[in-house]
């Protein structure tokens, strides 16, 4: 296993080969090797010379450059994409912390207990050095108000010893160019409801006549920073996961709307392809005897199985719609299985069917939830959907089968003109953030526009029974 201790550097001649020597020397559990992935935001003070040497003469350093300076937030979010590590250490270039405190840092990680761990200045460590009252004050503070929004209880989250999963890390957009950098990442580990850790480490802080470079600006910006990033759902990179996520974690009354007309019919087993983060599962597994969460995503099952770890009557399993492996031993073991905002993202829908069928009992009930129509627009394209559904073609897809619809319910009839109006006539390819929002808290309009508009819902939900 690897070890990628990630190095933002700015303007640090002074200190910055003792500091790198000392991270050379660390002590690493044993079979960890370590890399370390330097970016020099564009210092001019002679410290890039300075790592270019260094990194000449050791060939587990990996140095990169930025040609405008940037900010601590940039070179770490640049250190992020190179790191080939298991595990990303964000490690300052100064030497306020201590490198011989790494075991301590990845003692949580490397026993499975934690997706991330915080060093705490806060916390019994061995050693602190005592500097200005108001500067441990404003950090305390902005903890406090982190923790206020974050619904965490850490004692340091201005910390740089911040420990990651390198698919966790990699996953998570890093927006903020700055110091913002400490509240952002916190506040979005918070709601990817990560298992965070805190230890205590040792600290020597610098004053600024030795060269310390955060100032008061910096905390105040850090308060608008976990605003911003308490009412924005920013969580993850495109290129992770289905786009849907978001939306359906940013939707909880529309959520609300379709969990109500679906949960009357689950029975007691049941299977749920496509879980996703579990918003469903989480809203449909109580008082099921039993609940299996299907998903083939690798970071969207490290979520399922974060979120339901003590939850005794859920399965996770990995699960792929477009493939039988894993299935075998599901085989007539439920009476409900769910494929809810799925079907649009499987390459075969029938073989999806199929594995249901094969899941169901005898009379067992298939519910699902799929994108009404018969084109793709650039919207749907832009949310992964490799088809819609017409009442027509899925009846006929469930007849073939071995399923008989016992009834239909269309959703969002007034949804399905913004679509295609965004989604045809405008070519828009991503759903705006605002406009999810205000769709979420007008759905008790939607829902009486829906008894009365005469066209056909943007979404279809069926209930169809095992033949």
């Amino acid at each position: 296993m690897k070890l990628s201790i990630l190095i933002p550097v700015y303007n640090e001649r002074a200190v910055v080969e003792k500091s790198l020597a000392m991270v050379l020397a660390a002590p690493l559990p044993e079979n960890l090797e370590r890399e370390l992935v330097i970016v020099d935001d564009c210092s001019k003070d002679g410290t890039s010379e300075i790592l270019a040497r260094f990194a000449a003469l050791h060939p587990e350093i990996r140095l990169f450059r930025h040609e405008v300076n940037q900010g601590k937030g940039a070179a770490v979010r640049s250190a992020i994409e190179k790191a080939n590590g298991d595990f990303c250490l964000i490690q300052d270039a100064d030497l306020e912390y201590d490198p011989g405190e790494y075991p301590v840092l990845l003692a949580p990680l490397l026993s499975g207990r934690a997706d991330a761990v915080f060093g705490s200045r806060y916390l019994a460590g061995e050693q602190r050095r005592v500097l200005p009252f108001w500067h441990s004050m404003i950090n305390l503070f902005l903890t406090l108000t982190s923790n206020m929004f974050s619904n965490l209880h850490l004692t340091d989250m201005e910390t740089c010893y911040k420990v990651f999963r390198t698919d966790l890390l990699k996953s998570i957009p890093v927006r903020s160019d700055r110091f913002g950098f400490e509240p952002e990442i916190t506040m979005k580990c918070a709601k990817r409801k990560l298992r965070i850790y805190e230890v205590p480490i040792s600290y020597h802080g610098r004053t600024y006549e030795e060269g310390k470079k955060i100032g008061w600006k910096d905390g105040v910006k850090a308060l608008g920073v976990v605003l911003y990033f308490w009412v924005v759902d920013d969580l993850y990179k495109e290129s992770y996961g289905k786009n849907y996520l978001n939306t359906l974690t940013g939707t909880p009354a529309y959520l609300n709307w379709l969990v109500s007309i679906v949960r009357p019919h689950l029975g007691d087993r049941v299977i749920e392809l496509g879980a996703g983060l579990g918003s469903l599962s989480g809203m449909l597994m109580g008082k099921r005897l039993r609940y299996v969460a299907g998903e083939k995503d690798s970071l969207s099952l490290h979520s399922l199985r974060n979120r339901f770890l003590r939850t005794p009557n859920v399965e996770v399993c990995e699960l792929n719609a477009d493939e039988s492996s894993g299935f075998e031993s599901l085989k007539g073991e439920f009476d409900t299985a769910l494929l809810l905002k799925t079907l649009e993202y499987s390459k075969d829908p029938e073989k999806s069917l199929r594995l249901m069928h094969d899941c169901l009992v005898r009379n067992g009930r298939l519910i699902i939830s799929v994108p009404q129509g018969d084109k793709l627009n650039s919207l749907d394209r832009g949310m992964g959907y490799l088809q819609r559904f017409t009442k027509a073609n899925l009846f006929a897809a469930l007849d073939r089968n071995g399923f008989v619809v016992e009834a239909t319910r269309e959703l969002n009839k007034s949804g399905r003109l913004a679509w295609g109006l965004f989604g045809g006539l405008f070519g828009s390819e991503k759903i705006n953030k605002l406009s999810l929002k205000l769709f979420d808290k007008s759905v008790w309009l939607t829902k009486g526009l829906d008894l009365v508009l005469p066209w056909g819902g943007l979404n279809l939900i069926v209930i169809a029974r095992k033949k």
